[in-house]
């Protein structure tokens, strides 16, 4: 019996080892349909998805569970220094249970930045045949030089500009949020942070999103999977988009989303005759 209640659209929680997570979920519960699980960026939560998730669930008629990590939304706060292998340890500790508590069956991770590598991660280092695909939207590998001067211009906004305030209608711990995200990239030690070799044990199919103008990474990232890859690759750069495709471009996202989940169906009910 799960512990997390599919009621579509309400606000619950999920307790692990007495760590509250705030959680939303929209479309079938898992025993009816597949399910998208949504990993959010560094600093997201389940509010800032806005209604992509409700989108995503209506174009595909999947179900849809998105959760906020420890640290975000009205999940509890996180032990700050953050480790640096904090999205490894996402994958590993956390996203491994989130996925049993909902009843997980079937059906996709979608990561977005820092969620996208936690979703590479999980399905590069698990054997977990539950996850039948992965969409990354504008995720990171390695380190560039014009991600860290971005998250360094995101610490100076927050220190004197107006990104403490707005981050705050999101996060009930805003410096807990923030500090957490943007110590562990700042640190020097992270520098030497790379997780392409996950990509070489992916196994099942997967869709990239990334907007040409994204100043958190280059498309250099993309080519890492193109470069390392052995398993089916979709890949959609969007013009005139920066970090946030699916805010910034959502109905050419919900599109590609879409069309992945269709292939990807389709698949999975071939049946290949043997002679």
């Amino acid at each position: 019996m799960t512990k997390f209640e599919w009621e579509p659209g309400e606000t619950n929680f999920i307790d692990i080892d007495g760590v509250k997570l705030e959680a939303v979920c929209y479309g079938p519960a898992p025993q009816d349909a597949p399910t998208i699980i949504m990993l959010h960026e560094g600093l997201g939560c389940v509010a800032l998805w806005r209604d992509f998730p409700q989108q995503i669930a209506a174009e595909t008629g999947l179900g849809v569970f998105v959760y906020s990590r420890v640290g975000y939304g009205e999940s509890d706060p996180v032990n700050l220094p953050r480790p640096l292998d904090y999205m490894h340890q996402e994958a590993d500790m956390v996203l491994s249970i989130v996925l049993d508590e909902i009843g997980f069956q079937s059906g996709i991770l979608l990561g977005h930045s820092d969620g996208a590598s936690i979703a590479a991660i999980y399905a590069g280092t698990r054997e977990d045949h539950r996850v039948r695909g992965l969409v990354l939207i504008a995720p990171h590998f390695f380190t560039e030089d014009i991600g860290i001067a971005s998250i360094a211009e995101a610490r100076e906004a927050y220190e004197s500009g107006n990104l403490r305030d707005k981050l705050a209608k999101y996060h009930k711990d805003v410096d807990n949020a923030f500090l957490g995200w943007n110590g562990a990239w700042l640190d020097p030690k992270f520098r030497q942070w790379n997780i392409s070799e996950v990509i070489d044990y992916w196994r099942i199919p997967v869709l990239v999103i990334q907007g040409r103008e994204d100043q958190y990474g280059t498309l250099a990232q993309i080519d890492e999977i193109q470069s390392r890859i052995y398993s089916p690759l979709d890949v959609a750069i969007i013009d005139d988009c920066k970090h946030s495709p699916h805010l910034e471009a959502t109905d050419k996202v919900i599109s590609v989303v879409g069309e992945f989940v269709e292939r990807l169906s389709r698949m999975e009910n071939e049946h290949v005759e043997i002679r």
